[in-house]
């Protein structure tokens, strides 16, 4: 083989493994969780979800929908169990984040996303597991699974005494695949 061929063949199968690599994403996020009007499924409640944040894929918004059963399961989770606790699996749901450079990456709730309320505390924890489902831009044919897990305060109460609005900080974990490194915005100055 030639060697301007030899270099082309290399260079062709090192781009090719720098996209299929899974990459590692840890990001911080804040904002709010509100409660809204539209419904994704009967005899639910949908909350929305507005972050900002920042981390390995760069500066990002995220903007989210998702439904929780309009009566707690019995019985719940040892997790989350107890007089003042609440429970509340997310049945369907889905988000999309925005990167700095435009760029979209879309995202579906899976099984094993919930909210526990402590009443006690005053605080919520919510999961909430996210397949990857592709994007835009530098995310385009993405793949992969995340994670975020975050702490929600609330801010506002309606007349019947449930949060309507409630402040949201977090983490979010996990990994993407099919983003070039070095495309990421950030990539490890996080």
């Amino acid at each position: 083989m030639k060697p301007i061929a030899t270099v082309a063949l290399m260079l062709n199968l090192g781009v090719a493994g720098v996209y299929a690599q899974q990459k590692p994403i840890k990001m911080t996020a804040s904002g709010t969780l509100e409660v809204s009007t539209i419904s994704l499924q009967p005899n639910t409640n949908t909350d929305e979800q507005n972050l900002a944040g920042n981390g390995t894929l760069g500066p990002f918004t995220f903007r989210e929908l998702h439904a929780d059963p309009a009566s707690p399961p019995s019985p719940p989770p040892s997790t989350c169990s107890g007089p003042t606790h609440l429970y509340f699996p997310t049945v369907a749901g889905g988000g999309v984040f925005r990167f700095q450079d435009g760029s979209l990456l879309t995202v579906g709730v899976t099984a094993g996303s919930s909210i526990c309320i402590d009443f006690m505390a005053g605080v919520a924890h919510l999961t909430t597991n996210y397949q990857i489902t592709g994007g835009t831009g530098r995310f385009k044919g993405a793949s992969g699974a995340i994670t975020l897990t975050a702490i929600l305060t609330p801010v506002l109460f309606n007349a019947s005494g449930g949060v309507v609005l409630a402040t949201d900080t977090g983490e979010i974990q996990g990994t993407v695949s099919g983003v070039a490194i070095g495309e990421d915005g950030q990539d490890e100055r996080h």
